[in-house]
């Protein structure tokens, strides 16, 4: 019986997901680098910069839903609860906004997605819907605004939002140990990181 057959499936999905973080890591430090995303976290967060965020990552949400959901139901069969496009929009116009001119995300070129990559780009996603729940308690505090009235995006799936996180894992995991994709599926996530960096960094000058 060779090594492989002996590694329990507990350790080699562990293994996966220690790769997957361990190989975006500098991208995904790259994009909570830049300014407006630094500014999330920050007391001195204006409604102005959270507004522009808010307009910018409409973008990138509805084009993940119109080209990359499609692609992944299959594998991950409750895609469609997992939709925010409205909830941002529902929030700028709480908060008086409106949807600023929208930029470009995906270019035609770039559509041609497989199922692990855009596996890998709903990973980048799903872990930003986990991470609001950091940022919503700045906004909460510096903007006095709350989950019902202007920052529903960053409340995410409410107090379901961990479970729905771990729902997540188990599909990609079971998906990666299913089809053998792992480096596939990392590029996805590495892809999906600096896009959004660079869409945000190119696009929200205060």
């Amino acid at each position: 019986m060779s090594a492989e057959n002996l590694t329990s499936p507990d350790i080699a999905t562990e293994t996966f997901l220690n790769n997957l973080r361990h190989q975006t890591s500098e991208s995904h430090k790259s994009l909570e680098a830049i300014p407006i995303s630094k500014l999330l976290v920050n007391p001195n967060i204006s409604l102005h910069a959270y507004s522009l965020y808010l307009s910018l990552m409409h973008d990138v949400v509805s084009d993940f839903e119109k080209h990359i959901y499609p692609i992944v139901e299959t594998a991950v069969p409750d895609i469609s609860e997992r939709k925010k496009a409205d909830s941002i929009l529902n929030d700028l116009k709480f908060i008086g906004e409106e949807k600023k001119k929208g930029h470009s995300f995906f270019k035609n070129s770039d559509l041609n997605f497989t199922v692990p990559f855009a596996m890998g780009m709903l990973y980048v996603l799903e872990g930003s819907t986990l991470g609001g729940r950091f940022i919503l308690k700045n906004i909460q505090e510096n903007l006095g605004l709350d989950e019902e009235n202007g920052i529903s995006y960053f409340a995410g799936y409410g107090n379901k939002t961990g479970s729905y996180w771990k729902k997540f894992l188990n599909d990609l995991t079971d998906f990666e140990t299913l089809n053998n994709t792992e480096k596939e599926i990392i590029s996805g996530a590495d892809y999906a990181f600096r896009i959004i960096g660079k869409h945000l960094s190119e696009n929200s000058s205060l």
